[in-house]
């Protein structure tokens, strides 16, 4: 027969039911506790089913009290007098809250205020599950102590075994010389040893001391003390040191710092020593608010081995949300020269960068009105740019933008004005206003949005030729019509819905001479589905092309009805030119051309596990294809991936892109990416690794082969990275290069 009883600490004792003016109360089912005539022992009547029934008033005092312990045993004896104790035997079981123990036996010390449980001793709560031979349950502080105890974490599957185990009630493990692993029970491929170790499941943070790393039982780390991770909680220290090759620059050691400095600040110092240039030092600070995050991050080379020189990295952005609705960003990027990114940059992208951005923004956004301003600045970092051909400085610009909804037509404006300044050419600013009325009829199936705009713009010029205007200024009318159709069907026996919309623009743009006018921001742009609705053929205000035109073009859809997927989407589109155009930018001339190039994209998501996406643009006359581009990733499974890619641009560039990310077995996955140019019949980027995985651990090593200055020179480096499952990294972060070289593959070793 099970006896259940609870027990509970009361600042006063019921005299009914004391057993000791300083001993803790025991109350069977809040039943009194009646000796039995001129005998000191107590019995308990088993009556849970009468004193905790649904409508007992005593229930909700009882089980709803998370202070209340809930006691059953096999066998309950309980000895009255100046030190009463209790035994329970048969079987005992402890329960509070969501915390839960198990023993054969135990007995209540009143001196110690503490219950013992004995054989076979079992613990659990939310976090933790201990087995061991022996356990102290002491009440008032809350701790239980374990003697020769098996523990196992369940949210991170980690487990260890420790001489003596402490868990208080604020979620802490202390453990005296023990030994912790995520490796399944019947492997213990790496393991930590030492004398003492604190997990805070609470914070999931675990502390150690005199600590040995084994891995495949050989001691590789020994440390007095490391913090680690068993959860994703944020702790200051040392994190996970990264060993590899860094190219020409030599081999090279990493080791970050971390500093958790509030809930919303920390920072990352980075120690990175390589071999051949030196010591740099990287920082990165962020930081959080309710309306203000950012970034600012530096790297410091004293004296570059090579180069004999001081170099440096520094970036900060940060963005600000007022509660008027303005909204504010910064953003300053510097480095000492223009080599900074080729020789320590690490990827072909960073050290082909030619411009560093670097502004002060703010921003208003409502329905009616919007407002942007911003100082901006670059850092051309490419030598062989001229003076003449760099960017112009915006000090300052604002741009206004305003509509307003009439019954049937919309009146709207833009404007903008701009200072635009350099070292040399011509500097000044420039004013633009364009007012504009349109007519927007929008019925289900169909819209007719004829429009009429007018685009006026004036300059005040410096360091112009002798004898050239100062304040020249422009003024052209411009109207369109954008029309287009929207008609579906649903597809014969299927669960699918196919749209073609058609859609049509009419563009007519007198002839102004604006050779006069400077060029400071303004490009004529690659022909692409967006440039092809766009009324002006450049883009920038300098100059606004002549033309008159009629863009077509017409998009089909198919849709998945019950999630609303589209399978596959098509367009295509040209433009018709029915005048000649004139107006050109500087050392160019007049295209004369009938129609445009077509542009064609199509892409495909019929099945779940192939992905196609093309882009096509090509000339009906003797040029043929002016670009291409296409995208094929097979996907049959999470942890399998390839990507096949080409990209083309006539007189420029032809690549081929393939990468792949495949299980070879049960634990190898061959990895790689090989970037090739067919116009210069020349490798941009190669890499191939490996990878291994077992239960708790997994095993990297990459080889790469990689164009890393502008100039053409190659670079190669090697990565091996260890990773222990649960706990850290050991070698060179070559996840970081396989995740930004193949597209969807997956850092999280399965």
């Amino acid at each position: 027969m099970i006896t259940s009883c609870f027990y509970k600490p009361r600042p006063k004792a019921d005299a009914t039911t004391q057993l000791s003016a300083k001993s803790l109360i025991l109350t069977c089912s809040l039943l009194a506790l009646t000796p039995a005539s001129g005998a000191d022992e107590l019995s308990c009547e088993t009556s849970l089913g009468r004193a905790l029934a649904v409508d007992s008033p005593l229930r909700e005092i009882v089980l709803d009290n998370p202070d209340t312990i809930q006691l059953e045993a096999g066998e309950f004896e309980a000895q009255l007098g100046p030190s009463p104790t209790a035994r329970m035997s048969g079987g005992v079981l402890l329960r509070r809250d969501d915390k839960i123990a198990g023993a054969d036996s135990a007995y209540y010390d009143p001196d110690q205020r503490a219950l013992f449980l004995q054989g076979r001793v079992l613990y659990e709560d939310p976090h933790t599950q201990i087995q061991s031979r022996s356990a102290e349950f002491g009440y008032e502080l809350g701790r239980i102590r374990f003697e020769g105890a098996e523990f196992s974490l369940g949210e991170s599957n980690s487990r260890g075994a420790a001489e003596d185990l402490e868990i208080n009630q604020d979620g802490t493990l202390s453990l005296g010389n023990v030994e912790y692993t995520t490796c399944p029970p019947d492997s213990e491929d790496w393991l930590l040893q030492g004398k003492s170790i604190v997990l805070d499941t609470g914070e999931g943070i675990g502390t150690a001391k005199g600590m040995k790393l084994r891995f495949k039982n050989v001691p590789i780390i020994y440390l007095p003390s490391i913090s680690f991770p068993i959860s994703d909680a944020r702790k200051s220290g040392m994190l996970t040191p990264e060993i590899g090759s860094a190219g020409r620059s030599g081999n090279e050691v990493r080791v970050p710092i971390y500093w958790n400095i509030a809930p919303n600040y920390d920072a990352t110092i980075t120690p990175r020593v390589l071999t051949s240039r030196g010591l740099l030092v990287e920082t990165q600070f962020r930081y959080l608010s309710k309306r203000n995050d950012g970034i600012l991050s530096a790297a410091y080379l004293p004296d570059d081995s090579i180069l004999d020189r001081e170099r440096h990295n520094v970036r900060f952005e940060h963005r600000t949300l007022f509660d008027s609705g303005w909204r504010n960003r910064i953003r300053f990027h510097e480095v000492s020269d223009s080599q900074y990114f080729e020789d320590l940059g690490g990827s072909l992208s960073v050290s082909s960068t030619t411009h560093l951005d670097r502004n002060l923004r703010f921003d208003y956004y409502a329905d009616r009105f919007s407002v942007f301003a911003q100082v901006q600045d670059f850092q051309t970092i490419d030598d062989t740019i001229q003076l003449s051909d760099q960017p112009y400085r915006r000090v300052p610009q604002l741009l206004a933008s305003a509509n307003w909804p009439a019954s049937i037509f919309r009146l709207g404006i833009e404007s903008e004005i701009v200072n635009f300044d350099r070292d040399t050419g011509i500097t000044g600013w420039r004013m633009n206003a364009a007012p504009s009325i349109e007519i927007p009829i929008t019925q289900p199936g169909w819209f007719f949005r004829p429009s009429v705009a007018f685009d006026y713009t004036h300059y005040e010029l410096s360091n112009t030729l002798p004898g050239e205007d100062t304040s020249p200024t422009r003024s052209v009318p411009i109207s369109s019509v954008d029309t287009g159709l929207i008609l579906e069907r649903t597809m014969a026996n299927t669960n699918r819905i196919q749209t073609i919309e058609p859609r049509m623009l009419y563009v007519n743009i007198p002839y102004r001479d604006q050779d006069a006018l400077p060029v400071f921001d303004t490009i004529t742009p690659d022909i692409n589905l967006v440039q092809l609705y766009r009324k002006n053929r450049f883009l920038g205000i300098d100059r606004i092309g002549d033309t008159e035109q009629v863009s077509i073009g017409v998009t089909s859809r198919i849709l998945d009805v019950a999630s609303g997927r589209e399978l596959i989407t098509a367009t295509i589109g040209q433009t018709h030119y029915l005048s000649d155009r004139e107006v050109v930018l500087p050392g160019l001339s007049a295209d004369t051309f009938d129609t445009s190039d077509y542009i064609a994209q199509l892409r495909f998501l019929l099945f779940e596990n192939v992905n196609f996406d093309v882009g096509h643009q090509w000339d009906t006359g003797e040029n043929g294809t002016t670009k291409s581009e296409a995208r094929l990733q097979y996907r049959p499974a999470n942890n399998k991936v390839l990507n096949v890619a080409y990209r083309f641009r006539r007189d420029s560039l032809e690549q081929g892109d393939v990468s792949w990310s495949w299980p070879v077995s049960s634990h190898w996955n061959f990895v790689g990416r090989y970037n090739y140019s067919l116009r210069d019949q020349e490798m941009l980027e190669q890499f191939f690794g490996l990878e291994y995985e077992s239960c708790c651990w997994g095993l990297r090593l990459v080889s790469r082969r990689h164009i890393s200055t502008r100039d053409g020179t190659l670079d190669s480096s090697f990565g091996l990275q260890l990773v222990l499952k649960g706990m850290t990294s050991v070698g060179t972060a070559a996840d970081k290069m396989l995740e930004r070289g193949i597209l969807g593959y997956s850092a999280d070793l399965r």
